[in-house]
């Protein structure tokens, strides 16, 4: 499976552009992909909230030395056709990241075949609360397992503030699913942090 997380600058597919893309083959960790994007749409876009998280600016983003959409969208196609099981994976994958590749893919008239199937981080957190019998954290009735609260849950800092890339996002989700579900590190730059009791 391919692990992806990309930086935005907003939440709206339809309105917002991908500001980078960062990914890693799960059965092959050192194959990663990094790309960041020249975002095209006009300043007024550009939403405030979301660069607090990832700590860039309407100028940045705009900089001729960033990769062209397009190009970019293709590169990361390319990339992922090499890989022989292309099942995407991520944190709320299927209701975010896919939606923008999908977006920037039609918008060039590419075939992306990202399929309806992803395996999504925080369903294999939850999955291991009930598991383990572990209170599933809730927030007005509902799950409030974020992507902060996995990385403690598998022994792993939180990822570091602001999100400035999206492959260290992919990383740091890449060594939360090996840990949840092979029990063990995945990166050797992961491995002074001990593994939990409830993932053994």
């Amino acid at each position: 499976m391919i692990v992806l997380d990309i930086e935005t600058t907003g939440n709206n597919p339809e309105k917002h552009e991908i500001i980078n893309i960062g990914a890693v083959d799960f059965l092959s960790p050192s194959n990663k992909f990094y790309l960041d994007l020249r975002v095209e749409g006009p300043i007024e876009n550009d939403e405030p909230a979301a660069f607090k998280v990832n700590g860039y600016n309407s100028y940045v983003i705009r900089e001729p030395s960033r990769k062209i959409p397009e190009k970019a969208i293709r590169e990361f196609l390319a990339w992922k056709d090499t890989i022989r099981d292309t099942t995407l994976a991520g944190n709320n994958i299927s209701t975010f990241d896919i939606l923008f590749l999908r977006k920037l893919a039609v918008k060039h008239k590419l075939e992306a075949h990202f399929g309806h199937r992803t395996v999504d981080l925080h369903s294999l957190c939850y999955s291991c609360h009930l598991k383990n019998g572990i209170p599933v954290p809730l927030k007005d009735g509902r799950t409030n397992i974020d992507s902060d609260y996995i990385m403690c849950f598998v022994g792993l800092p939180e990822e570091p503030k602001p999100h400035k890339s999206g492959l260290v996002g992919a990383i740091y989700e890449a060594e939360a699913f090996s840990r949840l579900i092979y029990g063990k590190p995945l990166f050797q730059e992961f491995e002074e942090f001990k593994i939990p009791k409830h993932l053994l």
